[in-house]
């Protein structure tokens, strides 16, 4: 696609995920604008090129593909919705990409509405954290219309590897909730077993060497349990954000009207960890509440 028949892109949220996708958009050659609550945050995207905008409105006049990165689901309608939001500057057709990770329930309701005024919508929540964003390797879990799908797909291309259309709206927020939960759940197991492992006496660099070659092996055994071993929870993903992103979980499975017990412990088991003030660590140290139980 040449520079002249690319849209003209817009980013809102410059944390740490939003700065790095920004960052490799305009590498990939797209005219970016941006607009960030804290415009500090903004800065290198600046420098490299971005056009810092005053709100999302203003924003949402010059670019036909705005994509929002922000924390939670009011934050989401707030950018869409709110006094300066995209809505009060959006041209007819305007494409929303919302990379955040917000209720499935809320973000079918939001695309309605944007459907409603003329615009569109996908839902492409990421998996990857803030390694696959700075190296342009996020899984992207997408929800909404197969022909928004394909003009997004080059745009989310130069964000992801692994980018897939998942359904209609919601759908990709669906998949996005299951994701976190199957981690949860994951470093629960591997801490358990290390548990087992460490009151036996086994080595634990050596198990996890082990396993890690087998049908145990994953990114968690691979990642978080050497973050276990080590006990440095630095974060790559933060605890207080994998804890929303639960309680999403859990709302989603009472919308259902599911029993599952095991989901159940590991949402219970992170809010735990966060209201022992630990929302800072990253969130594999869900470990520290297995220890302290074990």
């Amino acid at each position: 696609m040449s520079t002249a028949t690319r849209p003209r892109l817009g980013l809102i949220g410059a944390g740490i995920m939003g700065k790095p996708m920004g960052l490799n958009l305009l590498k990939a050659g797209y005219s970016l604008g941006i607009y960030a609550r804290r415009p500090e945050t903004a800065d290198d995207l600046v420098k490299a090129g971005a056009k810092l905008y005053a709100n999302p409105a203003a924003l949402a006049t010059e670019t036909e593909i705005i994509i929002t990165m922000v924390s939670d689901t009011p934050d989401v309608e707030a950018v869409l919705f709110g006094e300066d939001g995209i809505t009060k500057g959006a041209q007819a057709d305007l494409l929303v990409i919302d990379m955040s990770t917000i209720s499935p329930g809320a973000t079918k309701e939001i695309a309605q509405r944007l459907v409603a005024q003329g615009l569109r919508m996908l839902d492409a929540p990421v998996s990857g954290g803030e390694a696959g964003a700075i190296v342009g390797t996020l899984t992207i879990m997408v929800g909404g219309q197969k022909a928004d799908f394909a003009e997004a797909l080059p745009v989310l291309a130069a964000l992801g590897k692994t980018i897939t259309l998942i359904g209609d709206h919601s759908a990709g927020q669906v998949v996005k909730a299951c994701n976190n939960l199957i981690i949860a759940q994951t470093v629960i197991a591997v801490s358990e077993a290390f548990a087992i492992a460490q009151a036996s006496g086994v080595d634990l660099e050596k198990m996890r060497t082990a396993l890690a070659g087998g049908f145990a092996g994953s990114k968690v055994m691979e990642v978080h349990a050497k973050r276990i071993i080590e006990d440095n929870y630095a974060p790559g993903f933060k605890a207080k954000l994998h804890d929303k992103d639960l309680r999403i979980v859990a709302n989603t499975i009472s919308s259902l009207s599911l029993n599952l017990p095991a989901s159940q412990l590991a949402i219970d088991y992170m809010h735990q960890l966060v209201e022992q003030g630990n929302g800072e660590l990253d969130s594999s140290a869900l470990a520290k509440i297995v220890q302290q139980l074990a």
